[in-house]
Parts: structure tokens; sequence; C-alpha cells
């Protein structure tokens, strides 16, 4: 059924929009992900840092950032300090070394406390989708395009189909909330 379907790829796009927000929620490795917010004021316009310059994370506490043009390292610079990351970037003249400091205990709560935030974000666009396909579904039914039985197993699909992905979003924050909280 296409609105089975469209259910289910609407809560796949929910899912892989959370893994995004999470990779880019700090924990104690450092990971090139954490920079993805960061944009940078280069050639008249703000850059994501990801088009101005090559992250990597070659320690586990330390990333280094290789800008393509040498001349965009104090842009850069400036631009991770601006970010409020948290992060105090190093220059060397040729790379920016961005050392990841141990996060507090009141750090971690917090960053728990946004991860909650934005599992609950994903799971209501879970239930959105679930909503959608259930009106498509009753509309049918209503038009006679398909029979009262047949309706009520596709509502019965949509739900299962709504507690699985539902699932999937506790298992990401329960996985993510044990990396935060790892000392």
């Amino acid at each position: 059924m296409p609105t089975i379907r469209e259910a289910r790829a609407q809560m796949e796009k929910a899912l892989e929009a959370l893994r995004r927000e999470f990779a880019s929620v700090r924990t104690s490795k450092a990971t090139p992900a954490l920079l993805d917010t960061v944009r940078v004021e280069a050639y008249g316009t703000k850059l994501p840092i990801q088009q101005v310059a090559t992250v990597s994370a070659p320690e586990p506490r330390l990333l280094v950032v290789q800008p393509w043009d040498k001349s965009l390292l104090p842009a850069i610079e400036k631009a991770i300090r601006a970010a409020e990351l948290g992060f105090n970037p190093v220059s060397d003249g040729h790379v920016l070394r961005v050392p990841i400091p141990p996060l507090t205990e009141e750090r971690r709560r917090e960053l728990v406390r946004l991860l909650h935030k934005l599992a609950e974000e994903a799971r209501i666009a879970v239930r959105h989708a679930r909503q959608e396909a259930n009106k498509e579904i009753k509309r049918r039914q209503q038009a006679h395009e398909v029979g009262e039985d047949e309706a009520r197993r596709m509502l019965d699909e949509v739900q299962k189909l709504t507690d699985e992905f539902i699932e999937k979003v506790d298992a990401l924050l329960e996985a993510k909330e044990r990396e935060v909280m790892e000392v």
C-alpha cells in the first residue's frame, strides 16, 4: 500500500534526522561532526566549515581543522570560538588544533536534556507520519476505495510501524545517553 510505504519513508526520515542531530551532540570523544554547526565567514558569505576545510579527529580528544585556503585560518578560528561549543582552537599557521575538554557533570546533564528533547521531536515526527497515514486510510474507506476489514488491517499495520520506529528512537536515545554520561 502506498500509504504505508509513505508513512515508513517519513518515519525513516525522522530517524535519520535524529541520527544526524545526535552525531553533532558532543560526547567525551572527538568526532568531526562536532563542528557541523560551525559556519565560517568566507568569500563574502557564511559557509559550513566542511566547505572550507577538512576536519579530522586524529586523537580521541583532538580535532584538526585544515583549511583549503590558508588565508581563511583566522576566520575559521573566529567561527569556532563564536559557535559557543566550549572549544578553544589553537593555530600553528597551517592548521587549527581543537582540543576537546572533558565534560563537566553539569554539562553532561544539560546534554542529556537536549538529547531527550531531540528524541521527543523525532517521536512527534513519527506520530505525525502515523496520523497522516491514518487520515488517508480513513479517507479511502469513506470513498469506498477499501473495505472496512482492509482499512482496519492497514490501520493496525501503521500502528505496528509506529511502535517499531518509536522503539528505534528510544534505543538511539539510550545509547547516546550512555555515551554522554560515560566519564
